[in-house]
């Protein structure tokens, strides 16, 4: 008996000083390579506006230090500690969207998408704390109603719970590409919780009809779309606007075909010295083809992809329900964060602004990014370690 109880109690300190330094490992490298590639990409032009060759890569060192110190102390704490934080985070989430337009918003490249923090010097996006607080609340949520979920009641009630946050945040923001990325975060936690593939296959024919309905009004010239009818065109013919819609995206374009498979060096980029706009931010890619080819392509690439499946292990085999929702949800907003800012470089979507994940420049990105990354680490701290 003695021995059985010093065996259980070595089982249990061995599970509970469980750390999965292969997620932290690659999470680390691609933290550490985006400085590398935001000051390559932004010296040019920070040494223009700043008269700082550095000034983009010491405000993005900042925020991954602060988001690093989140990220430990988040994976510290028991994740079913934050549970009860899940509806509040819900109506936080809404509250302080509509906050971009009062005074505190603030106005970059023509849209209010962030709030000033008073006393700080740092904005804040609000569309980041919304894709947090939705993870929370969804996974939250999903573990309430149980069976239920799988119910054609349950599941129109969990998709329409997003519903707000995302109308919020288009219309208040005009930030599609986050309503889009909260949303598809929401689509995929419910897949997973009551996956009735013909339930999801209705949605994706209307989504796809959706598309292509919107692609025939761009075309036809009717102005139903806005500014996002020049847009939808450019992504078609960017040619017959090169200097105007379709410039940034033939920019980035000419950057990944000059860079070859083995690219011109780190370092080399001749598209980022006031060629392509946003070269640090959302058109980042693009000069990592420039300089390192297809072959760092292919490598940051093949990195998100261990990365995913880091999380869909630890999803697998996570205690309960709640702590795989957690990790199907941050793997959610990887995946498609990455997948969109791919294919908008690549001109295989239309354009609109979204960043890489952990090498985009973007302080309030990085920081929520790595604080559901701690999340990732406290589900997998608690996972027995003959699981794994």
């Amino acid at each position: 008996m003695a021995r059985q109880r010093t065996a259980g109690r070595r089982k249990k300190e061995q599970s509970e000083y469980f750390f999965d330094y292969s997620l932290l490992f690659i999470v680390l490298f691609l933290l550490g390579f985006g400085l590398v590639m935001i000051y390559s990409a932004s010296s040019y032009a920070a040494f223009q506006s700043y008269q700082d060759q550095a000034y983009y890569l010491k405000r993005q060192l900042v925020a991954v230090i602060l988001g690093l110190v989140a990220m430990i102390v988040v994976a510290n704490i028991p994740y079913h500690f934050w549970e009860r934080f899940a509806f509040p985070g819900y109506l936080v989430s809404m509250a302080i969207i509509p906050l971009v337009l009062t005074p505190l918003g603030v106005k970059s490249h023509g849209a209010r998408r962030w709030i000033e923090i008073p006393g700080v010097g740092f904005n804040l996006q609000p569309a980041e704390v919304a894709k947090l607080g939705m993870i929370l609340f969804l996974a939250t949520m999903v573990c309430k109603m149980g069976k239920s979920v799988r119910t054609m009641k349950g599941f129109l009630f969990m998709v329409a719970l997003p519903m707000p946050v995302v109308a919020e945040v288009y219309l208040i923001t005009k930030n599609l590409s986050s309503a889009i990325i909260i949303l598809g975060i929401s689509i995929l936690m419910v897949f997973v919780a009551s996956p009735d593939y013909k339930k999801f296959v209705i949605m994706g024919a209307v989504v796809v009809s959706a598309a292509l309905l919107f692609i025939y009004l761009a075309v036809s010239g009717s102005g139903v779309l806005g500014f996002r009818s020049g847009r939808i065109q450019a992504w078609l013919h960017p040619e017959s606007d090169y200097l105007g819609v379709g410039f940034q995206t033939l920019q980035g374009l000419y950057a990944i075909g000059s860079g070859g498979v083995w690219g011109k060096g780190l370092g080399q980029s001749m598209q980022k010295l006031s060629f392509l706009p946003e070269a640090q931010n959302d058109m980042i890619f693009s000069i990592i083809c420039e300089e390192l080819g297809l072959f760092g392509a292919i490598a940051i690439i093949l990195m998100f992809i261990m990365l995913l499946w880091r999380m869909m292990v630890i999803a697998n085999n996570a205690p309960d329900l709640f702590g795989a929702m957690l990790v199907v949800g941050v793997m959610g907003h990887i995946a498609i964060q990455a997948i969109l800012n791919i294919a908008v470089v690549t001109n295989t979507m239309p354009n609109t602004g979204i960043s890489l994940p952990f090498i985009s420049y973007g302080g309030s990105s990085v920081m929520f990014l790595l604080a559901e990354v701690g999340l990732v680490l406290s589900v997998a701290k608690r996972i027995q370690l003959k699981e794994l």
